[in-house]
């Protein structure tokens, strides 16, 4: 009997110590899989400097209507400046004069107005963007050069800045108001809506009184800010549900394609966005029937989408943690990215359409490769994982070229 239970204790270690090498062996083929440690292989460097371009370089399809520019983190300077680096070039090259912001649209009226010489500084108005992370010396940047343009751009010709998202409702509530006075409708009641219901009673009364005006009169604003402000209201029932991130970019493909029906009308066929490289996807989802807001987008327009993902070799990344802003850095397992760092190439262009079928650079652009993406939060988890910021995608999936900014900086947020 005693020799039996030595055997059946022999047997019992033996099968822990096989299930945990086993366990060891898979926990060690996914983290490869996803990226593992270091910064992974380059691309053929060599092959890489032939087709990279500066930005100013930037071409896009005749056909695109919707041209979208991506980022990699949401707290670096590089990416918050390319914003207005492609932003110009598509000004000057393709005729388009609206900017739209991953940012509260209503905020963004107040951002829109001091770019037609409105009160304030460029810095209130970044501030008024309502997220933290436009709170910036290049955001601020932006908004002037957009102010500048207009002080001396033809009539019509005048730039105007947008924003898609719906997380907020104060703004969009105060320029409703401001609309519906405007059109003759009487709010004098409606000055105290603090809470959810009494909203939502205005946002229905006004939108009966808004569509009998038909069109007499120009409604779209006050009607869109009716719509931001429900959509505001149904966010708001999924906080923390699986639902709300399917949801947020279903409501801002809807806005964004509100922007382009009034850029049309305004005789201009052509916007440009900016948001997070997860919203600009062009095939990305959160699960079935739940698709980022330029999956949907793209699926609407086909070709005429164009997107511009981006991507970090190494990133410095201002991010919130513990109630306090901090800087912790990141890199990514892109070889692409690798390859711009490698050339000393610290922005520049990649166009797919250019690149032949025989380049080396193909397998890079084709299949799968850890890209970086950080979004607006930090866990300690992000250093022991590096799959907790990288995503695995083939870049010419999602993106019909991409910018790789080499070493990237972390941005400085004004305090107001």
């Amino acid at each position: 009997m005693k020799a039996s239970a030595r055997q059946k204790g022999k047997r019992a270690r033996l099968g822990i110590a096989l299930l945990f090498v086993a366990a060891t062996a898979v926990v060690a083929l996914v983290f490869s899989h996803y990226g593992g440690f270091g910064t992974g292989p380059s691309a053929d460097a060599a092959e890489f400097v032939k087709y990279a371009q500066p930005v100013s370089e930037i071409t896009v399809p005749e056909n695109a209507r919707i041209i979208a520019l991506g980022e990699a983190a949401h707290g670096n300077k590089e990416f918050q400046e390319l914003k207005l680096d492609v932003f110009k070039v598509i000004v000057e090259n393709c005729g388009v004069r609206a900017f739209a912001l991953e940012a509260d649209a209503g905020a963004c009226e107040t951002a829109n107005r001091y770019i037609h010489g409105g009160e304030g500084t460029a810095e209130t108005a970044a501030a008024a963007l309502v997220f933290t992370i436009y709170r910036t010396d290049q955001m601020a940047e932006l908004l002037s050069w957009m102010r500048a343009y207009n002080e001396v751009a033809a009539p019509g010709q005048d730039l105007r800045f947008y924003g898609f998202d719906m997380q907020s409702y104060e703004y969009s509530l105060g320029y409703l108001l401001e609309e519906a006075q405007r059109l003759g409708i009487d709010v004098a009641e409606y000055q105290s809506l603090e809470d959810r219901e009494s909203r939502l009673a205005l946002c229905g009364e006004l939108r009966g009184e808004l569509e009998a005006l038909g069109g007499s009169a120009d409604t779209g604003l006050a009607l869109h800010l009716v719509d931001v402000i429900e959509q505001n209201d149904e966010l708001g029932k999924l906080v923390d549900s699986p639902e709300g991130a399917g949801t947020r970019d279903r409501f801002m493909a809807q806005n964004v394609l509100w922007i382009l029906e009034q850029e049309e009308r305004r005789g201009n066929g052509r916007i440009f966005i900016s948001a997070h490289n997860g919203h600009i996807e062009q095939a990305g989802s959160y699960g079935p029937d739940a698709n980022v807001m330029c999956a949907i987008l793209a699926d609407e327009l086909g070709d005429a989408y164009y997107a511009i993902g981006t991507d970090f070799f190494e990133a410095e990344v201002n991010l919130p943690d513990n109630g306090k802003r901090t800087t912790h850095t990141f890199y990514s397992y892109d070889p692409l990215a690798k390859a711009a760092a490698t050339n000393g190439l610290e922005v520049c262009w990649l166009d797919f359409a250019q690149v032949p079928a025989d380049s080396p650079l193909r397998a890079c652009i084709d299949e799968p490769v850890m890209m970086g993406s950080v979004g607006d939060g930090f866990s300690p988890l992000m250093y022991v994982l590096p799959q907790t910021y990288r995503v695995k995608r083939e870049p010419a999936g999602p993106y019909d070229s991409m910018i790789f900014v080499a070493h990237a900086h972390p941005t400085e947020i004004a305090s107001m």
